[in-house]
């Protein structure tokens, strides 16, 4: 049996968990036309950009990121430009300070919100993206010690994916206490997963994106994506909040239409 190596790091329980559901299917509705294959995960985060970006020289096969990450700019790779979560991924909730919640209530413009101060990790693709939408960024540390530095003012509020907020809530910023998450305000910007591919695996990428197709198809996808995403739209009420809409120059060419279908 052969192995494929998934590098799985750098974001949330709840991610990995869908992704590696999603990454097994693809391959367990191709192993009538290829051999099965053993799916082993590497959930090592790495902290520095330049690690990230050289995933592939370590002995990865294959991992889920956003479309047109420019970790990668420069690095050769197959990208499957077929979206993963319908664009959860850029749906936006905010976790604030409790002392907050009435401030950021208040806010019917955007310009209200890029005058905050938001803190994102260092490396994470998103903090190019809101500099080009003239939000105040704070670039700094890592997910573990986001929080702390939230609830130390040393930024106002942090946007998390619909698909991550609720696990990262409670395992990073829950136990501080004095943090909740925003229930009025949301911000959307295209932001597609998708599957990267090492170039010396080009029979991989083929089976994936056929996989991907199979799943479509069948109702597969939508299958495993509700088992994973149940009742988002009802738990965060998100038809009825306040929209911020962003733009997103990362993208690259073969995905500048991205839609996201998320509230459709």
């Amino acid at each position: 049996m052969g192995k494929i190596h998934f590098w799985n790091g750098n974001k949330s329980v709840a991610r990995q968990n869908y992704e590696v559901a999603l990454l097994k299917a693809c391959l367990s509705v191709t192993d009538n036309k290829h051999k099965a294959v053993q799916v082993c995960i590497d959930n090592t985060d790495y902290p520095d950009a330049d690690d990230e970006g050289r995933i592939f020289e370590t002995g990865a096969d294959i991992l889920v990121t956003v479309a047109g990450n420019s970790k990668f700019d420069g690095i050769n790779k197959l990208v499957i430009p077929s979206p993963l979560t319908k664009g959860l991924l850029g749906f936006r909730l905010l976790i604030v300070r409790d002392a907050s919640l009435s401030q950021f209530a208040s806010f019917t413009t955007q310009k209200s919100l890029q005058q905050q101060r938001i803190g994102i990790p260092n490396t994470w693709a998103d903090a190019a993206l809101f500099r080009h939408n003239n939000y105040t960024v704070v670039e700094r540390g890592g997910l573990e010690d986001l929080f702390m530095r939230l609830r130390n003012k040393e930024c106002d509020y942090v946007a998390l994916g619909v698909n991550e907020i609720e696990s990262i809530y409670q395992q990073f910023a829950e136990p501080l206490e004095g943090l909740s998450i925003e229930p009025s305000l949301m911000l959307y910007y295209p932001f597609p997963l998708v599957f990267y591919v090492n170039p010396e695996r080009p029979a991989l990428a083929k089976r994936i994106q056929q996989g991907l197709d199979v799943l479509q198809k069948t109702d597969g996808f939508s299958a495993i994506f509700n088992q994973y995403h149940d009742n988002l739209l009802e738990t965060f009420n998100l038809k009825d909040r306040t929209l911020f809409t962003l733009t997103n120059p990362l993208l690259p060419q073969s995905m500048i239409n991205f839609r996201a279908s998320l509230l459709d």
